[in-house]
């Protein structure tokens, strides 16, 4: 059984006294690949840095909403620029939160838009973060259907019928830890929307840690458990479901699909040439 952590944050300053440790329990659990993800121009070379360093890490890059109105004018080349690195597969995470309003909503939307077409241009797919934001994210991303990059929303918070809407345009849905909470009835009546090769799982960690270790710091070791939930909910075997969604995630990703049965620990993506 492998697994791929879609989503997560390796560069936090929450891992920094303990990084190999995390990395290590993460491989042990059979996470053998996860994408670490940027929130702005530093935190996204933080990122690639990472992912030079670890042949099993990939890396986005991208601005979140949060930072949207720290943007220097020069930063969309920035963005551009890490976007050429062989180990960087994706724009992100960008979007819209108006849980926080961090950011200006005119400058969340300016920020968001100037994004995703830089990823149009560039063919990246895109990561998105929405959070109280749904009905703005989709007329956005209606209105920009004829040049919409593929993308993925991350950590899913939306209605069924929302998530619904997403998948008409395309996307693919990403469940985190959330899914697993005791109060997650309408998360999983929006999980059980998403088609099995539009499902990516993800940690979001060091955010969000799942049952059972809710409250403690995640880590991408935890992906399992997100898994486990989608396992219970469709009535597959642990087998199946982790195979669909490494699958989907190297899809997503534009990494190459694996050719052979993984045995022993070995695993192809060590020696792709990055």
């Amino acid at each position: 059984m492998i697994l791929f952590d879609s989503h997560c944050h390796l560069n936090d300053e929450k891992f920094a006294g303990d990084l190999d440790e995390v990395i290590k329990r993460m491989q042990d659990a059979g996470v053998l690949l996860c994408t670490t993800v940027g929130s702005d121009v530093e935190t996204s070379r933080q990122c690639i840095r990472l992912a030079e360093k670890y042949p099993f890490v990939f890396a986005s890059a991208g601005v979140h909403p949060h930072d949207a109105k720290d943007v220097k004018d020069d930063y969309l080349s920035e963005i551009d620029s890490m976007l050429r690195h062989p180990k960087c597969v994706a724009l992100g995470e960008i979007g819209l939160d108006y849980y926080y309003d961090y950011s200006p909503r005119d400058v969340q939307k300016r920020v968001l838009e100037e994004q995703i077409e830089l990823a149009y241009i560039r063919e990246m797919p895109v990561i998105f973060h929405v959070r109280d934001a749904h009905g703005d994210m989709l007329d956005i991303l209606k209105k920009r259907a004829h040049r919409l990059p593929k993308g993925v929303i991350h950590c899913c918070s939306a209605s069924a019928e929302m998530v619904q809407e997403y998948l008409n345009l395309g996307l693919y849905i990403s469940f985190a830890g959330p899914v697993t909470f005791k109060n997650a009835a309408g998360l999983l009546d929006a999980a059980r929307v998403v088609p099995p090769h539009r499902l990516m799982i993800e940690t979001d960690s060091p955010y969000l840690a799942p049952v059972p270790n809710r409250g403690k710091r995640n880590e991408p070791a935890n992906v399992y458990y997100v898994m486990k939930t989608f396992c219970e909910l469709h009535n597959v075997p642990e087998e199946v479901l982790s195979n669909i969604t490494l699958r989907n995630t190297l899809n997503f990703y534009g990494l190459p699909q694996p050719e052979h049965e993984f045995k022993e620990g070995i695993f192809p993506y060590t020696n792709i040439g990055f």
